[in-house]
């Protein structure tokens, strides 16, 4: 019995030994996955390429990297099951960075940080919002004892709020107003634009650099921010760049990427281009 033993011992051995060991990917193409309607950050241009931020930071990266970039649109809600079905290989559609996406996938470290706020008609008595015109910064456990989510609360009391769908924002706007208000969920986020301006909903709440792009829109010119914008680790560690867990090789390669990216200026060169304001995030570690 014994011999037994130690003989499947040492042949389970000899075949671990054997074992070839697990070869990395070797990366020549990556495909992208995104909207390609969430602009500036993607948009489908009417020939039918994409482009924005997040296609013209792509492609530096991939340039860095040595990779060849391919793009391909997907519909937000099925961002996460496309990518750990192997539709594409990474996710860059400001995904912001939150501990229960990250136990679905992988994250390289953020290549922005925007805050975010609501937006209504200039003629609605919410253009005068308590706390229009500023910032406030919230942490990850605010609750609606929260200075700022009283005030809000109070002046949305029998609104109507729009948002996206299966955003960072969804589970925010719910648990802090869903109880006050009317919240109206959309697959996209220029759907909640044009219930606005049609005044079927009161507010939309947002990223604040798509409704800084959104207002130049025909039609939009009639909304704009109201209430203070609202920043922080509430929104997660920043908004980056998506990967099926088992890639960490990939991940490792956008990491160092967009490093280089961030040290080298291009980063916030990007960002004032299509936002007008520099979204690097503060802390990249």
């Amino acid at each position: 019995m014994r011999k037994i033993l130690i003989s499947t011992a040492l042949l389970a051995l000899a075949t671990f030994v054997a074992a070839p060991a697990v070869q990395a990917k070797d990366w020549k193409t990556v495909t992208i996955g995104l909207e390609g309607a969430y602009e500036p950050w993607n948009l489908t241009k009417p020939d039918g390429t994409m482009d924005g931020f997040e296609i013209d930071l792509a492609n530096d990266l991939c340039k860095r990297m040595k990779v060849e970039c391919k793009f391909i649109a997907q519909d937000w809600d099925g961002m996460i099951a496309g990518l750990n079905a192997g539709k594409f290989d990474v996710i860059m559609d400001a995904m912001s960075i939150t501990p229960e996406r990250e136990q679905q996938v992988g994250f390289s470290r953020p290549y922005a940080q925007t805050p975010a706020g609501f937006a209504g008609l200039k003629s609605s008595d919410l253009a005068k919002m308590e706390g229009t015109g500023t910032t406030v910064t919230l942490s990850a456990d605010v609750g609606q004892d929260n200075p700022a989510i009283v005030a809000l609360r109070k002046a949305l009391t029998g609104k109507t709020i729009g948002i996206q769908t299966a955003t960072v924002y969804t589970d925010f706007i719910k648990k802090n107003f869903g109880d006050v208000a009317t919240v109206t969920e959309y697959k996209t986020s220029p759907e909640h634009d044009l219930d606005v301006t049609a005044g079927r909903i009161d507010v939309a709440f947002d990223d604040d650099t798509y409704f800084t792009s959104a207002f130049s829109k025909p039609g939009n010119d009639q909304m704009t921010l109201v209430g203070p914008q609202i920043a922080g680790v509430i929104w997660g560690k920043g908004i980056g760049p998506a990967f099926r867990k088992s890639d960490t090789d990939l991940r490792d390669m956008f990491d160092k990427a967009i490093g280089e990216a961030t040290a080298d200026g291009t980063l916030k060169k990007l960002s004032m281009k299509w936002f007008k304001l520099d979204v690097t995030p503060v802390a990249t570690n």
